[in-house]
C-alpha cells in the first residue's frame, strides 16, 4: 500500500469538524477521500461566575524540553527497537535503568511472550509507580517498540528494512522520561502510573500490534488507575493533536481535562476538535473497562518509512505535551 499523506486542509475551514479515519495500528484502512463527517466539540469548560471560587492549583514544574529532546535522539542511536533485533536488549535495559533514575523509585519489567503463530517472541513492559498510596491514581503510557518494517516506503525494495521511530515511539518515551523527572523533584499529590509497552508496532496484521497493552490489560501490575492518557507520535515539528474519535467516545470528561488544562496554558498545538479515530494501544485498556484516552498527530509524512528520524521532530513538541500532562497531573491534586 502506498504511503498516505494526510492533511489538516481536510478538515472544513472555520468549523469543527471531523474525519473519520479507522487505523489500525496507525494504519489508515478506509479509502482516502471520503467526505469529512460534521462533529462539532464542546469547548472545554470553564469555571462559571455563579461557582464557588476553587483553591489555586498547585503550580507544575517546568518541561525541559531539550533533555527530553536528548532522550529522543539517544533512543535512536540504539538504532531499530523490536524484539529480535540487536539492540533490543540494550534499549530495554536502558529504558529501565533512565526511567528509574527518572522517576525517583525502582522501574520494573514486566515480562511476556508473544506468541504469533509459530513464532514465540519475548517481550517487556516496563512501568514505574510514583506515589503508589494516593487514592487518586492515573497513567501515563506509550509505547518503546520500533516497525520491524518500512511498509509505507513508496519503494518496494526499502519496505522490509526497520524504520528507527524516531517520532513513532522515541517521542512518547522522550516525553514521559521527563514527565517523570519532574514529578520526582515535585511529588504531586495523587499517585502516577508510567507504563512503556512494548509490541505496540509489531506487526504488519492487526492481531500482531499492541501486544504489550493487551497483555497489561489482562495483567495489570499496578492498581486500577482512575484513567490514563497514551502517547504517541507527538514529536512532530508541526504538532497538531486533535481529540481522537474512540477516545472522545469512551472517556470525553478526560479529553476535556486535556484540552481545559491545553488552553489554560495557551498550548496552541491542541486543537479542540475531533480528528481521526485511531486503534491504539488505548483500546485494550478500554476493553477492560478503563476510561483512556489517547494523544496523537498522525498527520506525519515520514510514518512507518525510513524518514522517521530525530530531525523531523522538535523539543518544542515535545514540550507542548509535556506541559500540558504535568498540569492535568498537578490540577488533580488541588
Amino acid at each position: 500500500m502506498p504511503k498516505r499523506q494526510l492533511s489538516q486542509t481536510s478538515f472544513l475551514p472555520g468549523a469543527l469538524a471531523a474525519v473519520v479515519l479507522a487505523v489500525a495500528g496507525c494504519q489508515p484502512t478506509n479509502a482516502v477521500g471520503d467526505p469529512p463527517v460534521t462533529s462539532p466539540v464542546k469547548p472545554a469548560p470553564t469555571s462559571s461566575a455563579s461557582s464557588s471560587p476553587s483553591p489555586a492549583p498547585v503550580a507544575a514544574p517546568p518541561f525541559d524540553a531539550e533533555r527530553a529532546f536528548k532522550d529522543l535522539t539517544k533512543q535512536t542511536r540504539f538504532g531499530p527497537r523490536y524484539s529480535g533485533s540487536p539492540n533490543y536488549p540494550t534499549m530495554r535495559d536502558w529504558l529501565v535503568s533512565e526511567l528509574t533514575k527518572a522517576a525517583g523509585v525502582p522501574a520494573k519489567r514486566q515480562n511476556f511472550t508473544a506468541r504469533l503463530g509459530s513464532q514465540s517472541l519475548p517481550m517487556s513492559n516496563i512501568y514505574a509507580h510514583i506515589n503508589p498510596t494516593a487514592k487518586k491514581q492515573v497513567m501515563l503510557c506509550a509505547h518503546w517498540d520500533t516497525r520491524p518494517t518500512a511498509d509505507q516506503e513508496v519503494d518496494p525494495t526499502r519496505r522490509r528494512k526497520p524504520i528507527l521511530g524516531a517520532n513513532d515511539g522515541a517521542s512518547g518515551v522522550a516525553c514521559l522520561l521527563e514527565v517523570a523527572r519532574q514529578l520526582a523533584a515535585k511529588k504531586p499529590d495523587i499517585g502516577v502510573q508510567i507504563v512503556f509497552f512494548d509490541g505496540e508496532d509489531y506487526g504488519p496484521q492487526i492481531e500482531r500490534m499492541f501486544l504489550g497493552s493487551k497483555y497489561y490489560a489482562k495483567n495489570p501490575a499496578m492498581p486500577k488507575p482512575d484513567y490514563a492518557i497514551l502517547i504517541d507520535m507527538i514529536g512532530d515539528k508541526d504538532l497538531n493533536i486533535m481529540r481522537e474519535v474512540n477516545s472522545e467516545n469512551a472517556a470525553t470528561h478526560i479529553n476535556d481535562k486535556v484540552w481545559s488544562a491545553a488552553e489554560a496554558l495557551g498550548v496552541k498545538q491542541f486543537i479542540n476538535r475531533i480528528g481521526y479515530e485511531i486503534q491504539d494501544d488505548h483500546l485494550p485498556l478500554q476493553a477492560v473497562g478503563w476510561n483512556a484516552i489517547d494523544l496523537i498527530d498522525f498527520d506525519y509524512g515520514p510514518w512507518h518509512t525510513l524518514d522517521d528520524t530525530a530531525d523531523k521532530c522538535s523539543p518544542e513538541s515535545l514540550k507542548a505535551v509535556g506541559t500540558v500532562l504535568l498540569k492535568v497531573i498537578y490540577d488533580e491534586g488541588r
